[in-house]
């Protein structure tokens, strides 16, 4: 387990006049744990990374493999240009210490250093942010770990970077579950948010889909036909125990609600009306009541309303139910075959997918109220499945503008799509995990 050291943090950015002439604007949260910085206009961050110093032939492998975690995990988030450090990045004389003037002769606008040394075993990074402009310094921290937690480790510093800067708490450290085709057959796999530490989850030699955690991690719902039908089953990933909804029909689609419930399709009472279910299997308590199919299951943050898709108009519409008083609010209407809603961590917003009559599939975000309607994707095929991102800053959704299904991500306002991994067979149905 990574261990982490007081955080020690400048408020002298707070002064006004910093702030007046600061190219970098200064925001204080309530509780002055932190400062957060927002770039004026829309470009990105400029940062310089410096070498991470180290004495001794493993410390300095150390430093490099910390160096490329740190740089690729910031490169990954997309809110930084990353410059190269200048010749004279240090000033002279006995401290040798950040020469602030050359820095901002690159244009930096943040500088990012520090070093790692070996003690009692253990690996000890020892990090340092300033901004550059005001020489002040933003973050001071430590972490240590085992050698073989280099990775979490450069990502405790990106995440914490991030967060400073952005007052939002980041991906980092989240999973990402998905379906793949790798073995013949689809079973559920999962990766880290960035598609590294691919692992596979099942291996029932049949069809296993939608994959979703649950908001605390201590579980995973998913749909498999092991039994002949599909069949919700809950995972226990703490003792790998595995419970299933006892019922006849169909059970599919999960979608958890943050009162440790999840929410799926089942068709034993006749029509497929959605459902609230136990970990154990247990129905709590049917949710939806209408003529035609109602399924896709997706929650707002307090859990209050529930999105879904159903077809009791005619073709499938995504709709909004509240929990309490159980009324039903249509929430689309351009498009006329709307499916896969998934709502942000914010609760502002909704992102779904969308065959259009050019017979592409896209992925369009919608605000909770109905307005605001924005495509993400075109001209690319089919994208389906989008899922967000903990803090909400990217999704990650399937396509197959490259040919077979793929694994994708872009951030929320649709820039920035990029294939998140590289694996044999197709990927499809992901899911960002809401816990890091």
């Amino acid at each position: 387990m990574i261990g982490f050291s007081k955080v020690i943090i400048s408020a002298a950015l707070l002064l006004l006049a910093g702030i007046l002439l600061n190219p970098l604007a200064a925001i204080a949260v309530e509780q002055g744990e932190y400062i957060a910085i927002r770039k004026q206009g829309t470009g990105k961050i400029a940062i310089v990374l410096d070498r991470t110093s180290a004495k001794g032939k493993t410390e300095s492998a150390w430093a490099q493999s910390l160096d490329a975690i740190v740089k690729d995990g910031l490169v990954f988030s997309d809110l930084f240009s990353i410059l190269p450090p200048p010749s004279n990045i240090r000033a002279e004389g006995k401290d040798k210490a950040v020469n602030f003037s050359a820095l901002s002769s690159v244009g930096s606008e943040v500088y990012a250093g520090g070093s790692v040394s070996k003690k009692s075993g253990k690996v000890h990074l020892d990090m340092e942010v300033y901004d550059t402009f005001g020489s002040k310094l933003l973050l001071k921290k430590s972490y240590t770990g085992s050698e073989a937690e280099l990775r979490s480790m450069g990502h405790a510093f990106c995440a914490d970077l991030i967060e400073m800067l952005t007052g939002k708490k980041s991906y980092f450290g989240s999973k990402i579950v998905f379906v793949s085709s790798k073995t013949g057959n689809k079973e559920i796999y999962q990766c880290d948010f960035d598609g590294q530490g691919v692992q596979q989850l099942t291996n029932f030699r049949s069809i296993s889909l939608t994959p979703v955690f649950s908001p605390d991690g201590r579980y995973l719902a998913y749909t498999s036909y092991t039994s002949g039908r599909p069949t919700l089953y809950v995972k226990n990933l703490a003792d790998n125990t595995i419970a299933s909804v006892v019922k006849n029909g169909v059970s599919v689609d999960p979608g958890w609600r943050n009162t440790g419930e999840v929410a799926t399709t089942l068709s034993f009472e006749g029509d497929q009306e959605i459902y609230l279910v136990r970990p154990d299997g247990s129905i709590t308590r049917r949710i939806t009541s209408s003529r035609g199919i109602d399924v896709s299951p997706t929650f707002s943050p307090d859990g209050s309303r529930m999105a879904f898709v159903s077809a009791r108009n005619g073709l499938p519409q995504i709709f909004i139910q509240d929990m309490q008083t159980g009324a039903v609010k249509r929430l689309t209407y351009s498009g006329r075959y709307n499916t896969q809603p998934s709502w942000s961590p914010g609760g502002d917003k909704i992102a779904y997918t969308t065959w259009e009559k050019s017979g592409e599939i896209n992925i369009f975000v919608i605000n909770a109220d109905g307005s605001g309607l924005k495509r993400l994707t075109s001209g690319a095929r089919e994208n389906e499945s989008p899922s967000w991102s903990p803090d909400g800053s990217m999704i990650v959704f399937t396509s197959n503008r490259q040919g077979g299904k793929r694994l994708y991500v872009m951030g929320s306002n649709g820039e920035n799509q990029r294939r998140l991994l590289q694996m044999e067979g197709e990927q499809m149905q992901p899911s960002w995990s809401l816990f890091r």
